[in-house]
């Protein structure tokens, strides 16, 4: 549209004085450059885009066809391989486990992190001290895989003394099975008790009402006693039962005489004492603090037998680092590590969640666990699916933990591909083509989780 002058020249309106536009929107005038939409020249855009994308493909594109190149060549990188680098990802024992153990990983890792992460969300939404507890449980993300794993091999140490897991085993443990006070006694061929069978040692002779009997033994270190133990005393003889002694025949600084109660020689105190006839327990007794026990009348003509219970082994907890628990190990420490990271994206969910569902809900008489299992989790079902995807790219190349925590004995049992990658590329006996096939394959176990990822992106923004 135009407007008539004086002149009778057409005067242009306002709208279409845009720099690099001809009268009417006729597009750019004669030595005008084209500008995109933000009125940016496409030279000046690309100026500034070029460094990122030299650096994304030196850095990733250019290294990524490398390795798909590299991995049809042999372990000199002279000779052309073909597939065999490929074959021996399905035929080596240490590469299959490998694989299994990623298996294991994706399937089990991220989902109990996203349970657990929701448990804590949810929960803590109903207590004061939420933010508190959110903030302990988040603090692991801030500490690095090298510092985690660390922690974890002294958590998982074998020695109660330093390994918390195994500390807490043995304590409960022995709350309900108490060790013995002495694991490592044993007679000697002098001695008048010989091997029962089962652990236990019984006399060699029948006893005798009046007679006192002796019952040495050996193998218990003097710092290993009792606190308590006395120096042990021989039993008087009794015509009513049947006594005895059961001491440590083992005088410290030498100089004692085996089967002779020496006065500076210890009582076991508590060490159970039992009668046997024709293989059944008719009587039992329990030595005191210097080693004297006494046995009615009727084990007159038994045989006594110190049973296994006496010499039961202290348990030593849980090998949480051995072939069969190492990977459950290591996921727990992942777990740890990670559920606060679950925990605060689906709290940013829920925060979100509209109110008056939740409300009218519970109005309609459904109770807990059907608001949270009918409402709250189908409407938090996008972060949840955010979250495991997350978590399921980030278990496909862990490597810190399991190269940190597995000690070299398990190392194998723990093995997954990101730690065979290294340990084929930069091993002792380093063979390239298989490491980078290894690495075209986690590359290609990654991108279905990323496409999957990308659509659902779309498919969010789209709505």
């Amino acid at each position: 549209m135009t407007t008539a002058t004086a002149g009778g020249s057409a005067e242009v309106p306002p709208a279409d004085r845009q720099p690099g536009r001809q009268p009417g929107g006729r597009g750019p005038g004669p030595g005008r450059s084209r500008r995109s939409v933000t009125g940016t020249r496409r030279a000046i855009a690309a100026a500034f885009l070029l460094p990122a994308l030299v650096l994304l493909g030196a850095l990733v594109v250019y290294p990524i066809v490398y390795s798909v190149y590299r991995s049809f060549f042999d372990q000199a990188g002279t000779g052309f391989a073909g597939l065999d680098n490929y074959k021996a990802l399905f035929t080596d024992d240490t590469i299959r486990t490998a694989v299994r153990n990623n298996a294991v990983w994706v399937v089990f890792a991220p989902t109990i992190s996203t349970a657990l992460g929701l448990i804590f969300a949810v929960l803590t939404e109903r207590i004061r001290w939420g933010t508190a507890f959110k903030l302990i449980v988040f603090m692991p993300m801030a500490i690095s895989m090298l510092a985690a794993g660390i922690i974890f091999r002294l958590v998982y140490d074998q020695a109660p003394e330093r390994g918390v897991a195994n500390a807490v085993a043995v304590g409960v443990h022995d709350t309900f099975a108490a060790s013995s006070a002495f694991p490592k006694a044993h007679p000697l061929p002098v001695h008048p008790l010989k091997a029962g069978g089962s652990g236990s040692f019984v006399t060699k002779e029948p006893v005798r009402a009046g007679e006192p009997v002796l019952l040495p033994l050996v193998g218990v270190a003097p710092a290993k006693m009792p606190d308590d133990a006395v120096p042990a005393k021989a039993a008087s003889a009794s015509g009513e039962g049947v006594t005895g002694t059961a001491w440590l025949d083992f005088t410290k600084g030498g100089g004692g005489r085996p089967n002779v109660v020496d006065p500076s020689e210890l009582g076991l105190k508590g060490i159970e004492v039992e009668a046997v006839k024709d293989g059944k327990v008719i009587a039992s007794a329990t030595a005191g603090a210097d080693g004297v026990f006494t046995l009615p009348a009727s084990a007159d003509g038994a045989e006594l037998r110190l049973p296994a219970a006496n010499f039961r082994e202290p348990y030593n907890g849980v090998d949480w680092l051995g072939p069969s628990l190492v990977t459950p190990g290591i996921i727990g420490s992942y777990v740890w590590m990670w559920a606060g990271f679950a925990m605060v994206l689906i709290a940013a969910g829920l925060a979100g969640l509209p109110r008056e569902l939740l409300e009218a809900a519970r109005v309609d008489g459904a109770n807990e666990w059907q608001v949270f299992r009918r409402i709250t989790v189908p409407m938090l079902a996008p972060v949840l699916a955010v979250v495991l995807v997350t978590l399921m790219i980030n278990v496909l190349k862990i490597f810190d933990l399991v190269f940190i925590i597995a000690p070299g004995s398990s190392q194998d049992d723990a093995n997954v591909l990101a730690l065979q990658l290294y340990r084929s590329s930069f091993g002792t006996d380093a063979n390239l083509g298989v490491g980078s096939a290894i690495a075209v394959l986690l590359l290609l176990l990654v991108i279905p989780v990323m496409l999957f990822n990308i659509r659902r992106i779309r498919k969010e923004g789209r709505r």
